[in-house]
C-alpha cells in the first residue's frame, strides 16, 4: 500500500513539474511579445521597472543609461539611411552600390558593439570605488538590453525585402 501511495506520489509530482516548464516555455514565448509591448510604451520606465535601482544607482546610471541610447541612435539611423536606400531602390542593384550599402550595414554594428563595449565597460569593469550598481544588476540591465536590441533588429528585418 505504501508503494502504491508513493508511486502515486511521485508520479502527481511528475506531472506538476511537467506543467510547471510548459507553462515556463509558454512565458519564453510571450515574453518577447510582452517585452514588444512594454518597450514601445515606454522603454526608459520597462528598464527602471526591471532593475528596481536605489536613488544613489538611479543618479549613476541613468546618465550612462542616456548616453548609451545616443550612440545606438546614431548607429539606428546610420542603419536606416541604408534600409531606405534598399527599399526605394524599384531596380536591381550594381555590384558596387550593392558593396556600399554593406559596408554601411557592416559600419552600423560596429559602431553599436563599440557603444556596447562601451556600456559593459562603465557598468561591469568600474574604477575601485565607482560602481554604477552591484555587478549582477548591471548584467541583468545588459541582459535586458541585449532582449530590447535583439526584438528591435527583428522588427527591422522581418520588414526589409532582399536586394534584387
Amino acid at each position: 500500500m505504501k508503494k502504491i501511495l508513493a508511486t502515486a506520489l511521485l508520479a502527481a509530482a511528475m506531472i506538476v513539474t511537467l506543467t510547471v516548464r510548459a507553462e515556463d516555455k509558454i512565458a519564453d514565448v510571450t515574453d518577447m511579445n510582452a517585452l514588444r509591448t512594454a518597450v514601445r510604451a515606454d522603454e526608459k520606465a520597462y528598464v527602471a521597472s526591471m532593475l528596481k535601482l536605489t536613488p544613489t544607482e538611479a543618479k549613476r546610471f541613468w546618465p550612462v543609461y542616456d548616453a548609451y541610447q545616443r550612440d545606438v541612435e546614431v548607429a539606428d539611423r546610420r542603419r536606416a539611411v541604408v534600409v531606405e536606400a534598399i527599399v526605394v531602390m524599384d531596380k536591381p542593384l550594381t555590384n558596387l552600390y550593392a558593396k556600399t550599402l554593406a559596408n554601411e550595414l557592416i559600419a552600423a554594428d560596429e559602431q553599436e558593439l563599440k557603444a556596447r563595449r562601451t556600456l559593459h565597460n562603465r557598468l561591469i569593469k568600474p574604477l575601485p570605488g565607482r560602481a554604477i550598481m552591484p555587478a549582477a544588476k548591471a548584467a541583468r540591465y545588459l541582459q535586458l538590453e541585449s532582449k530590447i536590441r535583439a526584438m528591435k533588429a527583428y522588427d527591422i528585418a522581418t520588414t526589409i525585402p532582399l536586394v534584387k
